[in-house]
């Protein structure tokens, strides 16, 4: 039987992540921040009153078994001068199966069914109006993802507008996992929107699996700037209860002089540095290596060098 890992997390990053963990024999259930309200999502939100679909569209993607070309169409987005302007196909396909369904789990098993997904996508809350706050350090409140995205501040608290229900399927899979993973991805709008669900709090509480952290590999601008791994991992465990950050696997790739600089420059963006003292400190086992690639001048983990790393500290 194979082990049970459990994914939090949204956006790119933990798609690019789960692309290589499903080629290992892990039983993968990824849970998925329904809060976004950008783009085409935030589109199909207010005119279909739903949760937040975008991250959901890509994680499915990335875990399809199904030919490339297909996967190229779940993300093309239309180019027009219409109402379709700016829609993913992926998004529209769920939205429809959501409203045939009526439920955002349901819509995601159908589609799985249809791109041969052989792990579980679940999302964290079938709310329609999940809305993610923010409170900066100077007390201004923020409403809304993309907003808190947009605002590029320190933010004090981030917190929900309302309580979500979270699925009875997220709190069992939690209880049930062998490995529980926060992804690499943005902290406050991709990590912290589903743990700081007090439901999910008490389920972690209660699981004997580790919590393990992906490290981002360069800050993000406003919000975590000259943050170090330990910086991270402090602030995670801040939203934690009682159950914290056991692991984290973390980047010491000497990023290019070059690519350096564009990413300060033009992202105001910097390498997370390992700060080995405050690590030790807050007595979290550091998993450290090479992990950083360049791919049309973007910086990526190597995902299946990742996700070596994380099944061999799964099964020793």
């Amino acid at each position: 039987m194979h082990k049970k890992v459990v994914v939090l997390g949204g956006g790119t990053g933990m798609s690019y992540l789960l692309k290589g963990l499903k080629e290992f024999p892990v039983d993968i259930t990824a849970i998925i921040t329904v809060s976004d309200n950008g783009r085409s999502t935030g589109k199909l939100r207010k005119e279909f009153n739903t949760p937040a679909v975008g991250d959901i569209r890509k994680v499915i993607t990335h875990l399809s078994g199904t030919d490339d070309a297909i996967k190229e169409m779940m993300g093309y987005r239309f180019n027009t001068s219409s109402d379709l302007n700016g829609h993913a196909v992926g998004n529209l396909i769920l939205t429809s199966m959501l409203e045939i369904t009526g439920s955002l789990k349901e819509s995601i098993a159908c589609l799985s069914k249809l791109l041969d997904v052989k792990h579980k996508v679940l999302p964290i809350s079938e709310d329609s109006n999940l809305t993610l706050m923010g409170r900066d350090i100077d007390g201004n409140i923020i409403e809304g993802e993309e907003e808190i995205t947009k605002a590029r501040r320190r933010f004090e608290r981030i917190y929900y507008k309302e309580e979500p229900k979270v699925l009875d399927d997220v709190l069992d899979a939690i209880g049930e996992a062998d490995l529980i993973i926060f992804s690499m991805g943005s902290l406050y709008t991709s990590i912290l929107p589903n743990i700081i669900c007090s439901q999910v709090k008490e389920a972690l509480n209660k699981t004997k699996a580790p919590i393990m952290y992906l490290c981002n590999a360069v800050t993000q601008p406003g919000e975590t700037d000259n943050y170090t791994v330990g910086d991270h991992i402090e602030l995670l465990n801040k939203y934690l209860d009682e159950k914290k950050i056991d692991v984290v696997i973390a980047s010491n790739t000497k990023i290019d002089k070059h690519i350096a600089e564009k990413y300060e420059t033009e992202e105001r963006k910097d390498p997370i540095a390992i700060d080995y003292v405050k690590l030790d400190k807050i007595g979290v086992e550091l998993i450290e290596a090479d992990l950083i690639v360049v791919e049309d001048n973007v910086l990526r983990h190597d995902s299946m060098k990742l996700c070596s790393l994380i099944f061999t500290y799964l099964m020793r």
